[in-house]
C-alpha cells in the first residue's frame, strides 16, 4: 500500500490511495490503515477549508499533529428518528448556521429508510433544512466526521462504526442513568411515579444500550399529573441545550467522563398494548392515573365489557371525579362496578381503593359517557335478566397461560 500526497498552497492533501484488497481481510488491519490516514492529515493553522476534500478542516478549528481537531466547530453525523430527536437536530442546525459557528461545522443525518418511515420527524426536518440524509444502515464512509450524535435512534450501532469517530458517538438519553436504561425511559418515569428525572449525555458503547460513560447529567422535577408526552417535550429541549454545551467543551468533557454506577440500574422496555389492560382488583386510583399519563397519548386504556374489548378515553382522576354517595361507599361495590354521574357526564368505575372516571369510551365507535349509559346501562336494560345485571360491569382481562394456549391449538389441529 502507498499514498500519494499533493501540495496545494500551504496544505498537504491526500489525493490517491493504492492498496491490495487482500490486505484488508480483518478489522485490525482496517483500523491501522484508518489511523495512518488520520496521521497524514497535516494542515497549517491559517489554511482555508477546501470543500472538495473530506480531509480538510475549518480555518478556525485547531488541529494537532495527528490531524485531530482539538476544538469546535465539529463535523457531526447525527442518528435519530422521532420528535424527541428533532429538538437536538434543530439545535445542531442552528449552531451550524450561526456566525461564528459555536459547535457545528458540517452536519449530516442518518435515519431509517424512506420506505419504512415516510413521515419520520427527523427525515422531514432534515429534508426541509436541506441536510444530507443517509438511509440506515447504508451510511457510507464516516472518517470525515469528528463525532457522532445519537438521539432516540433505536438501532444498536456496531463497534467498527463507533471506532471511526475520533471522539466517539454521543447519546442524549432522557433519564438519570443508570436508572431507566432502554427505549422508553420517559414512559417508565411517569408510570413509576418518579418525582425527579433528567437528561444524561453519554458516550455509547457497542453491544449494549445505555451503559457508556457519562459526560454530563442534569436533573429536573417531574410535575404532578404530567403526561409522558409533556415530560418528553421538556426533556427534549433540555437535552438539546445540554448537547450543545457538551460539544462546546467536548475534549474536556471526555477527559472528565465517569463510568455509570453499578447500583440503581433499572430497565425501561418498549411500551405495548399489553400494558394498557386495567386490573380493577389490583390497581389503585393512582396507579391507573399514572398508567393513563404514561401511555394514554399513544395507547388507549382498555378493559372487557360483556366479553368485548372496550377502550376507556378522557380519564378523570380521583381528585376530579364527583363525590360518590355514602350509600354506594357503604355498599362496598365489586371492582369494575359502574356508575354514571349525569351532572358531569362522567362514567365512574370502582377500582382497588376508590373510583376513577372516564368521559368517553369506544366500542365499535366513540361514545360519550351519556351515550354509553343510555345504550348499555339504563335501568330498563339492566332489569332484563339477573344474569345481565351481574355481568354489567367492567371485567379484568386475564390472558391465558402459554401452556393452555398451546394445548388449545393442539386440540384444534
Amino acid at each position: 500500500m502507498w499514498i500519494q500526497l499533493k501540495h496545494i498552497g500551504s496544505q498537504c492533501v491526500i489525493t490517491r490511495v493504492w492498496h491490495q484488497h487482500k490486505l484488508f481481510r480483518n478489522y485490525e488491519c482496517l483500523w491501522r490503515v484508518s489511523s495512518r490516514l488520520r496521521e497524514l492529515r497535516v494542515f497549517s493553522n491559517d489554511s482555508k477549508r477546501t470543500h472538495d476534500s473530506p480531509c480538510s478542516f475549518a480555518s478556525n478549528s485547531a488541529v494537532n499533529g495527528n490531524g485531530l481537531r482539538e476544538r469546535p466547530p465539529w463535523r457531526i453525523l447525527f442518528f435519530g428518528t422521532d420528535e424527541f430527536a428533532v429538538e437536538s437536530l434543530k439545535a445542531l442546525t442552528m449552531s451550524r448556521d450561526s456566525s461564528p459557528k459555536t459547535a457545528v461545522d458540517t452536519l449530516e443525518v442518518v435515519t431509517l429508510p424512506a420506505v419504512l418511515s415516510k413521515e419520520l420527524p427527523v427525515r422531514r426536518f432534515a429534508s426541509q433544512n436541506e441536510l444530507p440524509i443517509h438511509d440506515w444502515p447504508h451510511i457510507g464512509p464516516c472518517e470525515q466526521f469528528d463525532v457522532g450524535v445519537v438521539v432516540s435512534f433505536g438501532c444498536l450501532l456496531p463497534e467498527d462504526l463507533i471506532l471511526k469517530f475520533p471522539y466517539g458517538i454521543l447519546n442524549v438519553h432522557p433519564s438519570l442513568l443508570p436508572r431507566w436504561r432502554g427505549p422508553a425511559p420517559v414512559f417508565h418515569t411517569v408510570l413509576n411515579g418518579d418525582t425527579e428525572t433528567g437528561v444524561t449525555i453519554m458516550q455509547i458503547r457497542p453491544k449494549r444500550f445505555d451503559v457508556g460513560p457519562i459526560l454530563i447529567q442534569d436533573k429536573c422535577l417531574v410535575q404532578p399529573h404530567c403526561t409522558a408526552q409533556e415530560l418528553g417535550a421538556t426533556l427534549a429541549k433540555m437535552g438539546a441545550k445540554m448537547l450543545i454545551s457538551t460539544l462546546q467543551n467536548l475534549p474536556e468533557r471526555i477527559q472528565n467522563k465517569k463510568e455509570q454506577s453499578k447500583q440503581g440500574a433499572t430497565f425501561a422496555p418498549k411500551i405495548s398494548v399489553d400494558m394498557s389492560w386495567i386490573n380493577w382488583e389490583d390497581q389503585s386510583c393512582d396507579q391507573i392515573g399514572r398508567l393513563f399519563q404514561a401511555i394514554g397519548s399513544r395507547i388507549s386504556l382498555r378493559t372487557l365489557w360483556m366479553g368485548d374489548t372496550i377502550k376507556l378515553l378522557d380519564f378523570v382522576g380521583k381528585n376530579e371525579i364527583p363525590v360518590v354517595s355514602e350509600s354506594e361507599q357503604q355498599r362496598k361495590p365489586t371492582p369494575g362496578s359502574l356508575l354514571y354521574h349525569k351532572e358531569s357526564n362522567t362514567l365512574l368505575v370502582c377500582c382497588k381503593d376508590g373510583w376513577v372516571g372516564f368521559k368517553a369510551v369506544k366500542l365499535k365507535k366513540r361514545l360519550s359517557a351519556a351515550d354509553f349509559y343510555n345504550g348499555y346501562l339504563h335501568q330498563y336494560f339492566l332489569r332484563k335478566s339477573e344474569r345481565q345485571q351481574k355481568e354489567c360491569l367492567f371485567q379484568t382481562y386475564k390472558p391465558e397461560p402459554k401452556d393452555v394456549k398451546k394445548r388449545k391449538l393442539h386440540q384444534q389441529v
